[in-house]
């Protein structure tokens, strides 16, 4: 399943970002730069995940967040809330807003991870 190593290697790479060059002091980022880059990379794992379990990774138009959210909301409702809460947090609080809450990228990321995890299942299901 190599879209899921992608998928956790763009997770691990935004850790990278936040432990190695955000500068975290006192629960806050302080470097913007970094968080956005935290930010948009968990967010592009998430997206590198979900276009393997959905069939689209053969597309070359990007889907839209409502097209995502509509094709979750037909297959998991505990998903579909993890997904908008991931793409709030790890997409527009952090990739555009830099937002500097630890505790909020650390939300974020932990979705991200629980979303790529909920993929792998279903990926590893279909292949038996």
């Amino acid at each position: 399943m190599e879209a899921i190593s992608e998928a956790r290697r763009h997770i691990d790479n935004a850790k990278d970002f936040l432990s190695n060059n955000a500068k975290k002091q006192d629960g806050l980022y302080q470097d913007k730069k970094y968080i956005k880059i935290a930010g948009h990379t968990a967010y592009t794992g998430i997206l590198v995940a979900l276009n393997e379990f959905l069939g689209e990774k053969n597309k070359k138009t990007p889907k839209s967040v409502e097209w995502y959210q509509f094709e979750l909301s037909r297959i998991d409702k505990s998903l579909l809330s993890k997904f908008t809460t991931a793409y709030q947090i790890l997409h527009i609080d952090m990739g555009y807003q830099g937002t500097k809450s630890a505790d909020l990228a650390k939300l974020g990321l932990q979705n991200a991870e629980k979303i790529i995890d909920w993929v792998e299942t279903r990926l590893a299901k279909t292949q038996h």
